[in-house]
């Protein structure tokens, strides 16, 4: 079974919405309200090197699509195989994508062959969808000093599971990275 991982930068509060851009009115606070230590993302060009697919839901597919395929920082990502999960999708034009209709057949993928993990970025109501029906195997948060108050949140209060801490590391800009096994 291949290992799920959903990463998020996210606020103190547990808010995900919009850390690099977006409808939040304070969107982009992770670059405008707390300053870049670039020790703090070696996890992110970590996750490009393990992943052997990424999966999204169809807003994170929207930002995503017109932006990283130019951005040679994402190369592995714009190579490797890309699931959005959508009812409304038809014609993905990203290279190598493929829409999933459903939860179940994220399962599907996870049951089937494939090398690397699967990884989430940003897809706030999908990650809180697969963490609810446990197909989460592991977090990767980067938690910033903020706190926003309201917008998209990471936890719903109905995932299954309880997470067990297995890397940690503080950086001077406030920023923490927390990784957290899911076990079922």
């Amino acid at each position: 079974m291949r290992t799920l991982i959903v990463t998020e930068f996210i606020t103190l509060d547990g808010v995900v919405d919009s850390p690099g851009g977006g409808d939040h009115p304070r969107a982009g606070w992770t670059f405008k309200e707390v300053p870049f230590v670039e020790e703090a993302y070696e996890i992110k060009g970590r996750e490009q090197l393990e992943a052997g697919a990424m999966l999204i839901g169809r807003v994170s597919y929207d930002e995503f699509a017109p932006v990283w395929p130019k951005m040679e920082e994402f190369a592995e990502y714009n190579a490797m195989p890309k699931y959005v999960v959508s009812s409304t999708l038809t014609d993905p034009e990203w290279n190598n994508t493929s829409v999933l209709r459903s939860l179940d057949e994220v399962a599907e993928l996870k049951q089937a062959d494939g090398e690397g993990t699967i990884i989430v970025h940003g897809s706030a109501t999908l990650a809180q969808g697969l963490g609810e029906a446990g197909l989460v195997d592991r977090y990767h948060l980067l938690v910033f000093p903020v706190v926003l108050g309201e917008g998209k949140r990471l936890f719903s209060g109905r995932e299954q599971g309880t997470l067990k801490l297995v890397e940690h590391e503080a950086y001077s800009n406030g920023v923490v990275k927390n990784v957290f096994d899911v076990e079922h």
